[in-house]
Protein backbone atom coordinates (compact mmCIF):
# COMPACT_ATOMS: atom_id res chain seq x y z
CA UNK A 1 0.00 0.00 0.00
CA UNK A 2 1.47 3.27 -1.00
CA UNK A 3 2.09 6.53 1.25
CA UNK A 4 -0.32 8.69 -1.62
CA UNK A 5 -2.61 5.83 -0.74
CA UNK A 6 -2.89 5.72 3.14
CA UNK A 7 -2.70 10.01 3.01
CA UNK A 8 -5.50 9.95 0.68
CA UNK A 9 -7.50 7.33 2.96
CA UNK A 10 -6.90 9.38 6.04
CA UNK A 11 -8.06 12.52 4.39
CA UNK A 12 -11.30 10.63 3.33
CA UNK A 13 -11.45 9.87 7.13
CA UNK A 14 -10.81 13.04 8.93
CA UNK A 15 -13.64 14.59 6.07
CA UNK A 16 -15.94 12.11 7.97
CA UNK A 17 -15.07 13.40 11.60
CA UNK A 18 -15.52 17.30 10.06
CA UNK A 19 -18.79 16.09 8.48
CA UNK A 20 -20.17 15.19 12.20
CA UNK A 21 -19.91 19.00 12.99
CA UNK A 22 -22.12 20.68 10.63
CA UNK A 23 -24.64 18.23 12.15
CA UNK A 24 -23.65 18.62 15.80
CA UNK A 25 -23.36 21.80 16.08
CA UNK A 26 -23.94 22.16 19.75
CA UNK A 27 -21.22 19.86 21.02
CA UNK A 28 -18.98 21.90 19.20
CA UNK A 29 -19.78 25.16 20.71
CA UNK A 30 -20.24 23.53 23.85
CA UNK A 31 -16.08 22.28 23.58
CA UNK A 32 -15.29 25.97 22.76
CA UNK A 33 -16.99 27.77 25.43
CA UNK A 34 -16.68 25.60 28.09
CA UNK A 35 -12.78 26.35 28.10
CA UNK A 36 -14.00 30.64 28.41
CA UNK A 37 -15.87 29.83 31.22
CA UNK A 38 -13.39 28.04 32.89
CA UNK A 39 -10.97 31.06 32.49
CA UNK A 40 -13.62 33.86 33.37
CA UNK A 41 -14.33 31.54 36.62
CA UNK A 42 -10.81 31.41 37.73
CA UNK A 43 -10.22 34.43 36.70
CA UNK A 44 -12.69 36.81 38.29
CA UNK A 45 -14.83 34.31 40.30
CA UNK A 46 -12.28 32.23 42.39
CA UNK A 47 -9.45 34.17 41.62
CA UNK A 48 -6.09 33.18 43.24
CA UNK A 49 -2.05 34.50 41.77
CA UNK A 50 -0.31 33.49 45.48
CA UNK A 51 2.95 33.88 44.64
CA UNK A 52 2.99 35.58 41.37
CA UNK A 53 4.70 38.43 40.38
CA UNK A 54 2.88 40.58 37.83
CA UNK A 55 -0.78 40.20 36.40
CA UNK A 56 -2.63 37.08 37.07
CA UNK A 57 -4.93 37.31 34.17
CA UNK A 58 -1.57 36.69 32.27
CA UNK A 59 -0.42 33.94 34.23
CA UNK A 60 -3.85 32.13 33.70
CA UNK A 61 -4.61 32.74 30.11
CA UNK A 62 -1.29 30.21 28.95
CA UNK A 63 -2.41 27.86 31.73
CA UNK A 64 -5.58 27.54 30.84
CA UNK A 65 -4.41 27.08 27.19
CA UNK A 66 -2.24 24.17 28.46
CA UNK A 67 -4.93 23.09 30.08
CA UNK A 68 -7.06 22.72 27.62
CA UNK A 69 -5.24 20.73 25.21
CA UNK A 70 -5.85 18.01 28.26
CA UNK A 71 -9.56 18.91 28.58
CA UNK A 72 -11.71 17.74 25.78
CA UNK A 73 -10.95 14.34 25.18
CA UNK A 74 -14.21 13.68 26.28
CA UNK A 75 -15.57 13.98 22.26
CA UNK A 76 -12.37 11.68 20.99
CA UNK A 77 -13.27 8.99 23.97
CA UNK A 78 -16.96 9.03 22.64
CA UNK A 79 -16.61 8.79 19.53
CA UNK A 80 -14.24 6.03 19.45
CA UNK A 81 -16.91 4.34 21.64
CA UNK A 82 -19.56 4.74 19.98
CA UNK A 83 -18.13 3.24 16.62
CA UNK A 84 -16.94 0.34 18.34
CA UNK A 85 -20.08 -0.63 19.60
CA UNK A 86 -21.96 0.58 16.17
CA UNK A 87 -19.73 -1.68 14.16
CA UNK A 88 -18.42 1.11 12.08
CA UNK A 89 -14.51 0.30 12.67
CA UNK A 90 -15.34 -3.47 11.67
CA UNK A 91 -17.04 -2.03 8.44
CA UNK A 92 -14.09 -0.06 7.78
CA UNK A 93 -11.38 -2.65 8.54
CA UNK A 94 -13.08 -4.72 6.15
CA UNK A 95 -12.69 -1.87 3.29
CA UNK A 96 -9.59 -1.92 1.14
CA UNK A 97 -8.25 1.26 2.98
CA UNK A 98 -5.36 1.94 5.01
CA UNK A 99 -5.42 0.46 8.66
CA UNK A 100 -4.37 3.40 10.01
CA UNK A 101 -6.70 6.07 8.18
CA UNK A 102 -9.42 5.60 10.79
CA UNK A 103 -7.17 6.63 13.62
CA UNK A 104 -4.96 9.35 11.56
CA UNK A 105 -8.67 10.89 10.49
CA UNK A 106 -9.79 10.80 13.73
CA UNK A 107 -6.87 12.74 14.93
CA UNK A 108 -6.31 15.15 12.45
CA UNK A 109 -10.05 16.13 12.73
CA UNK A 110 -9.67 16.67 16.78
CA UNK A 111 -6.45 18.30 15.66
CA UNK A 112 -8.52 21.06 13.66
CA UNK A 113 -10.84 21.45 16.55
CA UNK A 114 -8.14 22.05 18.78
CA UNK A 115 -6.87 24.88 17.30
CA UNK A 116 -9.54 26.69 16.52
CA UNK A 117 -10.52 26.30 20.55
CA UNK A 118 -7.02 27.96 20.92
CA UNK A 119 -7.63 30.88 18.96
CA UNK A 120 -11.05 31.65 20.68
CA UNK A 121 -9.60 31.19 24.01
CA UNK A 122 -6.75 33.47 22.66
CA UNK A 123 -8.96 36.12 21.79
CA UNK A 124 -10.62 35.84 24.83
CA UNK A 125 -7.65 36.15 26.63
CA UNK A 126 -6.87 39.41 24.98
CA UNK A 127 -10.38 40.83 25.83
CA UNK A 128 -9.54 40.33 29.23
CA UNK A 129 -6.58 42.08 29.42
CA UNK A 130 -3.84 38.72 28.71
CA UNK A 131 -0.73 40.38 26.08
CA UNK A 132 2.58 38.45 25.06
CA UNK A 133 5.31 40.59 25.04
CA UNK A 134 7.61 38.29 22.57
CA UNK A 135 7.37 38.93 18.86
CA UNK A 136 5.58 36.46 16.42
CA UNK A 137 7.98 33.49 16.17
CA UNK A 138 8.18 32.84 20.02
CA UNK A 139 3.99 32.93 20.07
CA UNK A 140 3.86 30.53 17.13
CA UNK A 141 6.25 27.79 19.08
CA UNK A 142 4.26 28.59 22.37
CA UNK A 143 1.27 27.15 20.07
CA UNK A 144 3.49 24.64 17.96
CA UNK A 145 4.10 23.33 22.00
CA UNK A 146 0.65 23.49 22.62
CA UNK A 147 -0.53 21.85 19.77
CA UNK A 148 1.91 19.24 20.43
CA UNK A 149 1.17 18.37 24.23
CA UNK A 150 -2.57 17.98 22.30
CA UNK A 151 -1.05 15.33 20.10
CA UNK A 152 0.28 13.62 22.94
CA UNK A 153 -3.13 13.72 24.69
CA UNK A 154 -5.83 12.12 21.74
CA UNK A 155 -3.40 9.02 20.93
CA UNK A 156 -3.60 8.94 24.87
CA UNK A 157 -7.49 9.18 24.43
CA UNK A 158 -7.78 7.20 21.69
CA UNK A 159 -5.96 4.34 23.16
CA UNK A 160 -8.57 4.82 25.97
CA UNK A 161 -11.48 4.59 24.17
CA UNK A 162 -10.54 1.09 22.42
CA UNK A 163 -9.54 -0.34 25.87
CA UNK A 164 -12.88 1.79 27.60
CA UNK A 165 -14.79 -0.35 24.41
CA UNK A 166 -18.00 1.00 25.75
CA UNK A 167 -19.73 4.30 26.01
CA UNK A 168 -20.69 3.76 29.79
CA UNK A 169 -17.19 3.19 30.84
CA UNK A 170 -16.12 6.36 29.59
CA UNK A 171 -17.22 8.67 32.51
CA UNK A 172 -14.94 6.36 34.63
CA UNK A 173 -12.19 6.92 32.42
CA UNK A 174 -12.76 10.94 31.99
CA UNK A 175 -12.48 11.16 36.23
CA UNK A 176 -8.93 10.27 35.65
CA UNK A 177 -8.14 13.26 33.17
CA UNK A 178 -8.89 15.90 35.70
CA UNK A 179 -6.74 15.25 38.20
CA UNK A 180 -3.92 15.29 35.61
CA UNK A 181 -5.23 17.96 34.70
CA UNK A 182 -5.79 20.16 38.06
CA UNK A 183 -2.58 19.21 39.18
CA UNK A 184 -0.83 21.34 37.12
CA UNK A 185 0.34 25.11 37.78
CA UNK A 186 -2.48 26.17 35.25
CA UNK A 187 -4.21 27.64 38.35
CA UNK A 188 -1.34 28.65 40.84
CA UNK A 189 2.23 27.99 41.53
CA UNK A 190 3.75 25.40 43.12
CA UNK A 191 5.62 26.66 45.88
CA UNK A 192 2.36 28.09 47.36
CA UNK A 193 1.46 24.34 47.64
CA UNK A 194 2.47 21.80 50.19
CA UNK A 195 6.31 20.91 49.49
CA UNK A 196 5.57 17.45 48.04
CA UNK A 197 2.39 18.75 46.22
CA UNK A 198 4.31 21.25 44.47
CA UNK A 199 7.14 18.69 43.66
CA UNK A 200 4.45 16.49 41.71
CA UNK A 201 2.74 19.63 40.24
CA UNK A 202 6.31 20.79 38.87
CA UNK A 203 7.13 17.85 36.70
CA UNK A 204 3.69 17.51 35.12
CA UNK A 205 4.02 17.11 31.75
CA UNK A 206 1.16 20.02 31.57
CA UNK A 207 2.72 22.17 34.07
CA UNK A 208 6.15 21.78 31.89
CA UNK A 209 3.72 22.88 28.55
CA UNK A 210 2.64 25.61 30.51
CA UNK A 211 6.01 27.05 32.09
CA UNK A 212 7.56 26.92 28.36
CA UNK A 213 4.00 28.74 26.68
CA UNK A 214 4.45 31.48 30.00
CA UNK A 215 8.60 32.16 28.42
CA UNK A 216 8.12 32.33 24.88
CA UNK A 217 4.71 34.71 26.00
CA UNK A 218 6.68 37.09 27.89
CA UNK A 219 4.43 36.38 31.21
CA UNK A 220 4.90 36.04 34.64
CA UNK A 221 6.23 32.96 35.55
CA UNK A 222 4.96 30.34 37.15
CA UNK A 223 7.62 29.45 39.87
CA UNK A 224 11.25 30.20 41.35
CA UNK A 225 14.22 28.62 39.28
CA UNK A 226 14.65 25.04 39.74
CA UNK A 227 15.47 22.02 37.40
CA UNK A 228 12.09 21.81 35.71
CA UNK A 229 11.41 25.33 35.53
CA UNK A 230 15.00 25.81 34.01
CA UNK A 231 14.62 23.48 31.16
CA UNK A 232 10.55 24.15 30.87
CA UNK A 233 10.79 24.00 26.87
CA UNK A 234 13.03 20.70 26.80
CA UNK A 235 10.68 19.32 28.84
CA UNK A 236 7.67 20.68 26.77
CA UNK A 237 8.84 18.75 24.18
CA UNK A 238 9.92 15.33 25.71
CA UNK A 239 6.95 14.70 27.50
CA UNK A 240 4.31 14.73 24.25
CA UNK A 241 7.24 12.74 22.55
CA UNK A 242 7.50 10.27 25.26
CA UNK A 243 3.71 9.70 25.37
CA UNK A 244 3.82 9.26 21.61
CA UNK A 245 6.25 6.71 21.66
CA UNK A 246 4.39 4.97 23.92
CA UNK A 247 0.87 5.66 23.55
CA UNK A 248 0.80 5.84 19.36
CA UNK A 249 1.79 2.02 19.45
CA UNK A 250 -0.59 1.20 22.04
CA UNK A 251 -3.00 2.55 19.67
CA UNK A 252 -2.20 1.12 16.42
CA UNK A 253 -1.70 -2.14 18.29
CA UNK A 254 -5.40 -2.24 19.83
CA UNK A 255 -6.80 -1.07 16.86
CA UNK A 256 -5.09 -3.88 14.76
CA UNK A 257 -6.22 -6.08 17.64
CA UNK A 258 -9.66 -5.15 17.21
CA UNK A 259 -12.31 -8.43 16.49
CA UNK A 260 -9.44 -11.12 16.67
Amino acid sequence: MSAAWAVSDSWTMTRRELSHWARRPVQMIVGLVFPVMMLLMFGFLVGGGRGIDGSYVEFLVPGMLALTMAFGLEATLTAVTQDLNKGVIDRFRAMPMSSSAVLVGRCAADMLQSAVGLLVLAAVGLLLGWRWHGGAAAALLAFGLLLLLRLAMLWIGIWLGMVAGRPDLVQAVQILVWPVGFLSNAFATPESMPGWLGAVVEWNPLSATATAVRDLFGNPAAAPPSWAADHAALLAVAWPLLLLAVFFPLAVGRYRGLGR
